[in-house]
């Protein structure tokens, strides 16, 4: 069956634990918010909010949608979600990116990779947390990050789920080899492009000798419900015609559909869990 998400932002104009208690209740699957630390708009660091929504819930999956590699190193990226797994009762999706606006990596003073090092970055990311979480000293090399005899305590209690926001053909071939679940947006996989991606991650799935249908491909989608809007990357219109497209989303292979939306009132959130995904849900 297909799971369904919801974006909470992380803009200081709204009330994220309230969003989050919302989503519980109403039964969505998991909550998610992007990472993007510098800008004039007010907003939360990433994972500190997602650690206070994740100690306001109880049944809900979280996940950052996705933490850009170069900002934290990788090793202590792991480590932290060790704890924010163990302490939220095993609700952790880790989802991880190569990191998209270089203007931010300037901005607070980072070096700025070129796109074939931040796949490089990520690759080592998912190495070093997997290493870490698997083995009791673990040494890697690799072309961006590296360990030397590290050792983490304790280690997770099961596995830990890495979801990759990936684009281009290393990124996604990357996805393919290594990770649990994709979850690109709309805005930047349009339909038509987003299926020739999932195609190529099952394609490097299946040459690593992995199963392609035990990855997640989850779809995130900004809705706006009884609008009209010319953006394409932009679901809009009354609620049977966003249903009809999300439906046509999930026959594309998607299987969950991560909602966001311009008016996170409760009220909308609500018409979101309680009419819209009924209706997806009876055409798919």
């Amino acid at each position: 069956m297909i799971s369904f998400g919801l974006g909470i932002p992380p803009s200081t104009a709204t009330d994220p634990v309230q969003l989050a208690r919302q989503a519980e209740e109403l039964g969505f699957d998991f909550v998610s918010t992007s990472d993007h630390p510098s800008g004039t708009e007010p907003t939360y660091e990433t994972w500190t909010m997602l650690s206070w929504l994740a100690a306001a819930t109880s049944r809900i999956r979280i996940a950052p949608r996705v933490l850009g590699v170069p900002y934290r190193p990788p090793a202590m990226v792991a480590k932290m979600a060790e704890t924010f797994d163990r302490l939220s009762g095993g609700r952790l999706i880790l989802g991880l990116g190569g990191g998209y606006s270089d203007h931010e990596f300037r901005a607070f003073g980072l070096p700025v990779p070129t796109p074939r090092e931040k796949v490089d970055g990520l690759e080592d990311a998912i190495k070093i947390a997997r290493g870490l979480w698997s083995e009791e000293s673990f040494s890697y090399a690799g072309k961006r990050f590296h360990t030397d005899a590290a050792e983490l305590a304790p280690k997770p209690a099961h596995h830990i789920p890495i979801w990759l926001g990936t684009f281009g053909d290393r990124a996604l071939a990357l996805t393919g080899r290594e990770a649990d679940g994709w979850i690109p947006s709309l805005g930047s996989a349009p339909p038509e492009q987003a299926v020739v991606m999932r195609d190529k991650i099952r394609a490097a799935a299946d040459q690593a000798g992995r199963d392609p249908d035990s990855l997640t491909y989850a779809y995130h989608v900004q809705v706006e419900l009884d609008r009209e809007l010319a953006d394409q990357s932009v679901v809009s219109g009354s609620l049977d015609q966003i249903a009809t497209r999300l439906a046509g989303f999930t026959k594309l292979g998607f299987t969950a559909l991560s909602l966001t939306t311009t008016d996170p009132a409760a009220e909308t959130i609500d018409r979101l869990a309680t009419e819209l995904i009924p209706a997806v849900r009876a055409l798919t």
